[in-house]
């Protein structure tokens, strides 16, 4: 299902023309604009520096159910038939969204507002890249016309020219409580019974995740969080797809799920993981540790041949060599992997098929999407799912929402997992969780 058009009267999509006007700007604060939009809000920013954020829909295409993937393709191929854009590459007309981990997913608390899939236009975009800065104006209706949306990208100019070009991220909104959904003891069983159906050869991996539900001490400022992700993981992506004013998800994720680009297609098996040390030492001999892990190396090596194996059929593949990814506070086994497409593709096909990567999911796929279900006592909503943008070619780049939340008011639900193999230990995948609470933890806690 899709919607677009005037705010309050948005026409089917198919029945309108997608018009969008483009001006390079004087840098401003992203932060500040954001803060300004109203609901939904869009936010996206990689770290080689292009980052995105919108606000207001002149677009809004949604899916449910198990054909999300081929509603959003064929919604979005009709919204973007006729286009007429002046801008340049960088400041393109994009949808940005996501998906929710299960296609049957149902909004409930905390995912009020998010559906199966939503993929928002901006009616409303600042764009930066290659240290330059363009404002966008876009609408999707029926007499939209250049000229009406160069007058409205007049007028949001005007009212923007007065933001400034930093702005602080502001405080923290300080934590009042914290509570696990999940107990020690009940991720002590879960993980003995996943352990036990891997042995007898039922299973050979699954993720298994917590949630934990956090009292604010305050209201929460989701682009003031965001601000202060930019300076605490800058190699990190930040996200934030907000549908309503009530809640947003948003997080500081490290891992690409998948990049398109013409042809050309980069991805990256991550899984594995150890602390950062608190000498260069300590931190040298942890990444040791994590190389030489038996355990770990078996577990990335099954993400690993996981990710070739699904994007073999659309071209030649290429394993690099495994490595270490450091972030500020963990550090992860890391084997970049690229592809040559032999044909026409959308990024959305890779999505589907590399969704859920078995560091988030599991193997077989779906008999640890079972295990997932019948164990985790919460629901994953949008947490480790595909998050990300695509454009009229049917480019696009998404990460694994990851190292996440979702949050508003005075309330929020952080998330983190851990890949359960034959020879885990409870104890050690209970120690692992923490440190992946913490990039959102640190940046609520005054």
């Amino acid at each position: 299902m899709a919607q677009a058009g005037r705010e309050g009267h948005p026409p089917g999509i198919g029945d309108g023309r997608l018009v969008s006007r483009t001006r390079e700007i004087d840098d401003c604060s992203f932060r500040a604009f954001l803060s300004a939009q109203s609901a939904p809000r869009v936010a996206w920013a990689t770290p080689d520096g292009l980052e995105l954020v919108g606000g207001g829909a002149a677009a809004v295409v949604r899916a449910e159910g198990t054909d999300r993937f081929d509603t959003l393709r064929a919604d979005a191929a009709t919204l973007f038939d006729d286009i007429d854009a002046d801008g340049p590459p960088a400041a393109r007309p994009r949808l940005l969204g996501g998906l929710a981990f299960e296609a049957d997913h149902t909004p409930a608390s905390p995912w009020e507002g998010f559906p199966a899939a939503l993929f928002v236009l901006p009616r409303v975009q600042l764009t930066r890249a290659n240290d330059r800065t363009w404002l966008s104006v876009t609408s999707y209706d029926t007499d939209a016309t250049p000229e009406s949306v160069a007058e409205r990208l007049d007028t949001v100019h005007e009212t923007i020219a007065d933001l400034p070009m930093l702005r602080p991220s502001g405080q923290r909104p300080g934590i009042a409580t914290t509570r696990r959904l999940t107990t020690n003891a009940e991720w002590t069983e879960s993980v003995e019974r996943a352990v036990a159906s891997i042995r007898n050869g039922n299973l050979r991996k699954v993720v298994l995740a917590t949630a934990l539900d956090v009292t604010l001490a305050a209201p929460i400022d989701v682009p003031d969080t965001l601000e202060r992700f930019r300076r605490t993981y800058p190699e990190c992506y930040r996200f934030l797809v907000q549908p309503t004013e009530e809640r947003g998800f948003f997080g500081p994720p490290p891992e690409r799920l998948v990049r398109m680009d013409g042809d050309h297609v980069a991805t990256e098996a991550l899984a594995g993981s150890v602390e950062r040390g608190d000498t260069p030492e300590e931190d040298a001999e942890l990444a040791r540790s994590l190389e030489a892990s038996d355990k770990l190396g078996h577990e990335q090596a099954l993400v690993t041949d996981t990710i070739r194996e699904c994007l073999a059929p659309f071209g030649t593949v290429c394993v690099g060599e495994r490595g270490i990814k450091r972030l500020s506070n963990i550090q992860h086994l890391r084997t970049p992997i690229t592809a040559t497409l032999d044909d026409d593709t959308h990024v959305l096909d890779l999505v589907e098929v590399l969704h859920p990567t078995p560091a988030v999911g599991g193997l077989p796929p779906e008999r640890a999407r079972s295990v997932i279900r019948e164990t985790e006592p919460f629901d994953r909503g949008w947490y480790a799912s595909p998050v990300g943008w695509f454009d009229a070619a049917g480019d696009g780049e998404f990460v694994v929402g990851i190292r996440s939340a979702v949050a508003g008011g005075d309330d929020a639900t952080l998330f983190a997992g851990d890949g359960i193999v034959g020879d885990s230990d409870p104890d050690e995948e209970w120690a692992e969780l923490g440190p992946k609470f913490q990039p959102v933890l640190d940046e609520l806690d005054e």
